[in-house]
Formats: structure tokens, sequence, C-alpha cells
């Protein structure tokens, strides 16, 4: 006779591992999602797809924003939001347009840069403290940059430079979520985004507009469902353990691009792109360790100071 083992006595995964697990996810499912851009701004205008990631994007929401009510709209910080949602369509509509003129995994490398952007906007616009090892890390992260673009030796492309633009901007979007973070609600910011890029997005795609094929529909369609799956991944990551933990797990998106980027276009990143990359990625992992690790010390003598 086969004992049988309780369910409770079964091994299950840590959640430490779930955790990285759900975030080797996301990133595949943000591969995803850039390799669907590029399919669909084979026929449609950049701007056109992004008004249709919006669009679609919504209606991947919807229950979720049933379910949020009407209490997630309350809010006293309407101008920034709207500075948010325009920071935002601006840097999707310049890494969409990067994404149809690039190769996908230099796009992806490039734009890693975007949370050394934020980080640098902390100092000059949050007046967060920054130590000499930070400062250094940025400093590295940046070479990286500068791995991938070799000015001087190579031909900076316009791609590249898009790509770059990309990173600044959403560097920026980053620096008002936490601006937004300190007085609202995540439910509240993540509604406002969904509902006020649609209209401004809908604004420059008017110019370039052509009706999508049926084919091309599916994959706008695929572009959304792709970028909700990455999100929700994401959120359940970083809900299962601390956000350093998991961070360079994040990074996985660039083999998962570079692999998708030769089997359907036969691209082939140069060496250049993954040392870049890989350099862009350690000092991101790096200054966000030191950033939490900042943000324990901060609460821990706050809770000193209030006593039991």
């Amino acid at each position: 006779m086969t004992a049988t083992v309780p369910e409770s006595g079964r091994r299950q995964p840590s959640t430490a591992l779930r955790a990285a697990l759900w975030m080797v996810l996301s990133s595949a499912a943000f591969a995803g999602m850039t390799a669907t851009i590029r399919q669909t701004t084979l026929e449609l205008h950049p701007f056109e797809v992004a008004f249709f990631r919006c669009v679609f994007g919504f209606l991947f929401m919807t229950p979720w924003l049933l379910r949020a009510g009407i209490g997630a709209l309350r809010t006293r910080r309407l101008p920034l939001y709207m500075l948010r949602a325009v920071v935002g369509l601006f840097a999707m509509m310049t890494w969409f347009t990067a994404i149809s003129i690039t190769p996908m995994a230099t796009v992806t490398s490039l734009f890693f840069a975007a949370t050394l952007f934020a980080a640098a906007l902390a100092v000059l616009v949050l007046r967060e403290k920054v130590g000499p090892r930070r400062w250094a890390a940025l400093v590295v992260g940046f070479a990286g940059v500068l791995v991938i673009l070799r000015p001087g030796l190579d031909e900076v492309t316009l791609g590249a430079l898009l790509s770059l633009a990309a990173a600044a901007i959403a560097g920026v979007s980053m620096t008002i979520v936490k601006l937004l973070s300190r007085t609202e609600r995540p439910e509240a910011i993540v509604t406002y985004m969904t509902l006020l890029l649609m209209p401004l997005s809908l604004i420059p795609a008017l110019f370039v507009w052509t009706w999508p094929s049926l084919e091309v529909l599916l994959w706008l369609v695929a572009v959304s469902g792709f970028a909700t799956g990455g999100h929700w991944g994401l959120t359940r990551a970083f809900g299962l353990s601390d956000s350093t933990a998991v961070m360079p797990f994040m990074y996985a998106q660039l083999p998962f691009v570079a692999a998708i980027g030769f089997v359907a276009y036969g691209e082939v990143p140069d060496l250049y792109t993954w040392i870049g990359g890989a350099i862009i990625a350690g000092a991101s992992i790096y200054i966000a360790r030191r950033e939490a690790r900042r943000a324990k010390q901060a609460a821990r003598v706050d809770g000193e100071r209030r006593g039991p």
C-alpha cells in the first residue's frame, strides 16, 4: 500500500521562487508586446498603434475598473495626472516609433536606462539625497548607454536616439508617479492613466489614420493582451517578494526579445548591445537596492522617533 502524502506535506515552491517565476513570465509577456508592436507597425503608423494599445488596454482593464468603482477616481491632483498622461503618451509614441525602425534588442537595452533617468530626476525634482555610490552607479549605467551607441565610432541611428529619448521621457513619468504615490492610491494612478490616454492618443493617430485589416486588428489585441499580462505578472511578483529581490529577473526581457527578433525578423544583436544592456541592468539593480535600503533605514528612524 502506498502512503498518501497530505497536501500540506507536499513541498511547495518558495515565495521567492514564485516571485521570480512571475517576473520571468512578465518579462516574456513584455517581449511579446515588443514583437507584436513591430508586427503591427508593418502596416500601421506607430502613432495609430499607440492609440489602439490604449483602447484595447482599457477594455482589458474594464473588469478591474468596475471592481475599483468610482472611489478610484477621487483626487485633488488632476493636473498632475494630466501631466503624467501627456508625458506617458510621448514616451509611448517615441518608443513605438523606435521599435518600428530599430532592432528590438537595441531598443530594449536602451530603454533599460529609464530607471537611470528616474534616479537622476529624483535628485533634481524630489530632492532625494544621493551618496557617492549611487552617483557612481549612475555614471556606470550611462556608460553602458555609450557602449551601445558608440558615438564617434559608429553611426548613431535615429532609432537609437528615439529609444534613448523614450527612456528619458519614461524616467520623467516614473518621477511623476513617485510624486503621485505620496498622496494617491495605486488604483487612482492606474485608472487615470488608462482613462486619459485614450482621448490623448487619438489626436496624433488621426493625422496618420488608416483602417487596419482584420489580421492587424488581431495583432493589436495581442499587443494589449501581452501588455496587460506583463503588468499583471509584475504586480504579482512585487506582491510576493521585495522589489529588489525580483528586479534582476526583469532584465530577462532582453534575451526573450533577442530570441524573438532572431526567429521572426532575422535580427542578431551585436556584442555591444549585450554588454551595454548588462551594464545598464546591473547599475539599475544596484541603485534599486540602495534606494530600498535607504527607505528601510528612514522607516526605522521614523518608527524610533514615534516610539512604542
